[in-house]
């Protein structure tokens, strides 16, 4: 066990150790009397005083010292009661901390750093077995740090904490990993020197376990353009797991919204509180819930199994294989309906048992554990005997899926054709058919080497339906949904969306030169699986290449069926495929281009930039090669599709660089390298193939050209790439995908970004700055939905709209982030201010403002980096020097003329606006160095308004007499200004003229109706060089920018 570091003067103190191993800063020590050779006397000394001590003053027999090189103390660091527990230690500190300690200049420094080390493993250990014991005093304490640490808003919630070392440059800083919901932190302090570092889950780039000559095992983690290494984790996977799905999580929740579904361990931020007994119970379980998650997700890829399935229990037993005659290692693994056993002793068996297909439980002793379970599902089928199927191992089933499609409609199969295809293809129905008699038939069939044989060789195209059906676990999907296709149907008869018009228009783009879609048959057909899954799945409707995917479908499965596999496909086999942004196709795609660098070395020291294969193989990940090979061979790929899924897509295109791996080498640019790969798809043939030549779609009108071309067979091809690629595992390929799903989306994101800069460059000058802006504006957007599940953003969220209308800040959100930006941060009244100005951008009234919007207000009050412009309320163009009216007036008249239809219907401000524009104006200059010159001028601008608008009304009326002892000049200025100014009205300013004004007393006011037009108020402005001074005043919006970076997250953000 590790221990608390204790100095220890004397290393071989009395004799009583004995070195076994050393290097320069570790010594591992026997104590003796133990081990081998006793230590002669010493040694049985040593032994006979061990045993006479008490338990609690034993010394252990195995111990670890620290020194370095230059000094004489030597400090305990852990201690073993056997040899194989010291050693781990010892191999652990060779590992992860030896390579580390070269970087330090100084001993104390190396001691430092060992030292912060073993008291952060021991923690850890510590709080390994205290939430193992739902112990929730370390929980309380992290959670305490964490809080007090980074000063995050109260509603983020921590998961876990890990101790670790956070790498600066060469030199490691050791201290405490926090995960949160959506924040990864470290916190360290060593030496006096203070790191702190908050990164949000979705500004990460990458997360990937790496290694390097330093670190021999770490967690890289890249944002905002910053490497980030972590290392010396005690328990390295578990962390790296954690981090992973905290990641996807936020990127579906935040970036995915339409594919978003809640997870059960963090579906509602907001229902932890401080003030919640339940607090520590539930954040342990948010852990937890993280890696059940993770197991559930895996356990229903490998097995097919519907996604309402979750893994309750797992027991690791041995199945008795009847036609192999032995038992197998595997493990049992049990869901709500189904029992599934998986071979781990490299025999690639499993089984899948649904519950509502066993008749019988028969326990051994073995397996008395498991009863339990099972029976309880099998009891719900007991009364339903027409429910029941088939037994493990039998070789017919009364539920087998029938294989009734277009193809058996359109081309039916003559049984006394002796044509040698037909004879081959009648040989492979009969090896299924021995495949059946030995290993069972339907949804509990053994799935072996040997199926994967029989796959690679083409499935006989009388079976090709109810296989489809058993490998992609479509058929588990239809049994337990019965009737739901045909409701689906009725449903959606009728109805007229955008999907429906898409549908529409591509349905006699689906196979057009086969027969069976050349009918009102194979079309109707069409119609209806599309329609129904669009009005299934809205959030995916119809996107391209599910026409042609599903008429391959319709092909060799009943319409049901066909429906269930797109789902299939859509939904479990190919997540993400299908939508706005192709986002899964996109991580494939960026899988493929690993793939290649790591097996097809030859071709990337020759195109280095492999960015070509990524457009040209788009087609084939969306269409499972069905778009580029010809039908009698493309099915012959989709076999492997549905049994191994998106591994046989990887392999065969792989395969096929492969193949042309000469001609792409040699060819000198994209278009000579498309032009090779459309050469080698036109001769794949498959010369197995019982179809009819009407129906296959082997070049006919290039026969002579491609009678050059040697020919090759798709089954030769797909077998080759089993032999050369087959030894990538499934689970490689998952792990791959999320790697690098997190750089795709924010590829994506970068995109988004460029586009939205470049419409919202008419603002600001420089694109720097715009950029920085966005990446505030984005994560204000993102603090909106960080705690809340009802936030408006997330409520009016639509992934159709453009690329502006994407990230959106209602007011709440807008006031926060604006107040961080405007030049006027000593301002009072400023939530009335915002609001106006949030009212004048949001001109559809949805109560959001997206970036544009945002920029152009940000630009009206920042003058000094942004274009000349002129508010309908005192913001005026830069400028230096003495200030000309008249070219102000002429620049002002010049807007006019160019603004017509903006500026010529302005509206006349009345008199209450009009006051409240002069109260705007004092709040502006509170706390200013020269308020009291501002406010003298405001004084003098409104007077002046004020008494112009007396003397055109006295115009107008030349006889009407004036009664009031207090004019309205008076009134509206008292109004205006603020509390406490009163008494410094112009009136009583020894620069502003006065007119005296009397009135009989008694008299009753007479109420004047007045306003103002804007080029008054313009002019007036302009006429007071201190208001001119003050909206021209240089804005410095970096310092500005870096000030909301600091102070983005500790704003308040409750709404």
């Amino acid at each position: 066990m590790w221990l608390k570091p204790e100095e220890i003067l004397l290393k071989n103190a009395f004799k009583l150790w004995v070195t076994e191993k050393g290097n320069d800063y570790f010594v591992l020590q026997r104590r003796r009397g133990y081990g081998e050779g006793g230590g002669g006397l010493t040694g049985l000394l040593v032994g006979t005083l061990d045993t006479m001590l008490d338990s609690t003053s034993k010394v252990a027999p195995f111990r670890i010292l620290h020194q370095t090189p230059d000094s004489q103390v030597y400090w305990s660091i852990a201690c073993g009661g056997t040899k194989e527990e010291i050693s781990q230690h010892w191999e652990w500190l060779e590992k992860n901390i030896m390579r580390t300690l070269s970087v330090f200049d100084s001993s104390d420094d190396i001691t430092s750093f060992v030292q912060g080390k073993i008291r952060g493993l021991i923690a850890e250990e510590g709080k390994v077995s205290c939430v193992q014991e739902d112990d929730p005093e370390k929980f309380r304490e992290a959670l305490l740090r964490f809080e007090k640490w980074f000063d995050l808003p109260q509603k983020e919630k921590l998961v876990t904490y890990y101790s670790c070392s956070y790498w600066r440059g060469r030199v490691p800083c050791q201290g405490w990993l926090y995960l949160s919901t959506n924040f990864l932190s470290f916190y360290s302090y060593l030496l006096g020197s203070e790191v702190k570092l908050v990164i949000s889950w979705n500004e990460i780039w990458r997360l990937e376990k790496t290694s390097n000559v330093i670190l021999t095992e770490s967690i890289h983690v890249l944002a905002n353009g910053e490497d980030h290494f972590f290392s010396m984790f005690l328990h390295l996977n578990e962390t790296f797991l954690i981090m992973e799905q905290l990641a996807d999580y936020s990127i579906k929740r935040l970036f995915d919204k339409e594919t978003f579904q809640e997870e059960p361990s963090l579906s509602d931020p907001l229902q932890i509180t401080k003030s919640s007994s339940m607090l520590f119970s539930v954040t342990f379980l948010s852990s937890r819930g993280l890696e059940t998650h993770a197991r559930n997700e895996q356990f229903r890829a490998f097995f097919r199994l519907p996604k309402e399935e979750n893994l309750l229990e797992v027991y690791e037993s041995f199945l008795w294989v009847p036609f192999s005659h032995f038992n197998t290692l595997g493990k049992i693994c049990l869901s709500e309906s189904y029992l599934c056993f998986a071979s781990q002793d490299g025999s690639q068996c499993h089984v899948i048992i649904p519950m509502r297909e066993a008749r019988q439980l028969c326990v051994h002793c073995a397996l008395q554990v498991i009863r339990g379970e099972c029976q309880n599902l099998i009891n719900h089928f007991e009364d339903n005997p027409e429910e029941v199927a088939l037994m493990v191992g039998q070789k017919d089933s009364s539920k087998a899926v029938s294989t009734e499609a277009l193809m058996t409609v359109f081309h039916p199969q003559d049984t006394e054709n002796l044509d040698p295809k037909m004879l081959k293809e009648k040989m492979k129905e009969q090896s299924w058919n021995i495949h059946f008699s030995e290993y069972g038939r339907g949804t509990s069939m053994f799935c072996t080497k040997k199926t994967r044989d029989l796959i690679v060789r083409g499935i006989p195209e009388a079976l090709r339906g109810e296989l489809w059906m058993l490998f992609s676990g479509a058929v588990n999907d239809m049994a337990t949904n019965p009737g739901y296709y045909s409701e689906l149907v009725d449903q959606s008869l009728g109805t007229s969306t955008l999907a429906t018009d898409e549908i529409e228009r591509d349905l006699h783009r689906s196979l057009p030169e086969h027969p069976a879609f050349q009918s009102d048959t194979g079309i109707s057909a069409l119609r209806r699986v599309l329609t129904a899954y669009a009005y299934r799945n809205p959030k995916i409707g119809y996107c391209q290449a599910m026409n042609i995917l599903t008429s391959v479908l319709l092909l060799y499965a009943k319409e049901e069926e066909a429906f269930w596999l797109l789902v299939a496909v859509c939904e479990r086999m190919l997540p993400d495929y299908f939508n706005r942004r192709i986002i899964g196709a996109l991580v494939d795609q960026a899988v493929f281009e690993e793939l290649i660098r790591m097996h097809l070395t030859q071709l990337t020291e020759h195109m280095t930039d492999l960015t070509f294969f990524s457009s040209v193989s788009l087609s084939w990940f969306l269409t499972l090669f069905i778009s580029v090979l010809p039908i009698e061979s493309a099915v012959n790929v989709v076999d492997c599709f549905f049994y191994d899924g998106i591994k046989a897509i990887l392999q065969l295109g792989l395969a096929v660089l492969d193949y042309n791996m000469e001609g792409l080498i040699s060819s000198h640019d994209d278009a000579e390298a498309v032009t090779i790969l459309n050469k080698f798809f036109d001769n794949v043939t498959n010369k197995d193939s019982p179809l009819p030549q009407t129906v296959q779609q082997n070049s006919v009108g290039n026969n002579d050209k491609a009678s050059s071309i040697s020919k090759v067979d798709v089954s030769d091809l797909i077998k080759e790439a089993y032999e050369k690629y087959g030894d990538m595992k499934s689970e490689e390929v998952e792990s791959m995908r999320k790697r690098n799903k997190l750089y795709v989306i924010q590829t994506l994101e970068d995109t988004t970004k460029q586009n939205v800069v470049s419409c919202s460059s008419t603002h600001f000058h420089s694109i720097f700055l715009l950029d920085e802006l966005y990446i505030l504006f984005k994560r204000q957007h993102f603090l909106s939905c960080y705690w809340t599940m009802n936030s408006p953003v997330l409520l009016h969220h639509d992934p159709s709209l453009a690329y502006l209308e994407q990230y959106q800040l209602g007011f709440h959100q807008f006031s926060l982030l604006f107040s961080l930006l405007e030049p006027w941060s000593l301002c009072s009244g400023k939530d009335t201010l915002f609001l106006w100005a949030f009212r004048l951008l949001d001109e559809n009234q949805d109560g959001l403002v997206n970036f544009k919007e945002f920029c152009c207000a940000l630009g009206k009050v920042t003058p000094a980096e942004c274009q000349k412009t002129h508010c309908a309320f005192c913001f005026t163009p830069t400028g230096r020097g003495k200030v000309d009216l008249q070219a102000y007036l002429k620049q002002w008249q010049d807007e006019i003329l160019k603004k017509e239809e903006s500026i010529k219907d302005l509206p006349r401000i009345n008199q209450a606006q009009f006051i409240q524009f002069s109260k705007t104006l004092y709040n502006l200059f509170h706390s200013d160095p020269e308020e009291e010159s501002l406010y003298r001028a405001v004084a003098r601008v409104t007077s002046l308004l004020l008494r112009m608008e007396e003397v055109g009304r006295r115009l107008q009326e030349p006889t009407s007499p004036q009664k009031s002892s207090t004019s309205p000049i008076q009134a509206a200025l008292e109004g205006a200004l603020p509390d406490g100014e009163a008494s410094s009205t112009p009136e009583s300013s020894s620069d502003t003229p006065s007119t005296p004004i009397t009135q009989e007393a008694g008299s009753i006011p007479q109420e004047v109706e007045w306003s103002f037009a804007f080029e008054q108020i313009l002019a007036s402005l302009l006429n007071e060089p201190v208001l001119v001074r003050f909206f021209e005043r240089p804005v410095d919006i970096q310092a500005r920018l870096d000030h909301a970076k600091c102070a983005q997250l500790k704003a308040k953000t409750n709404e």
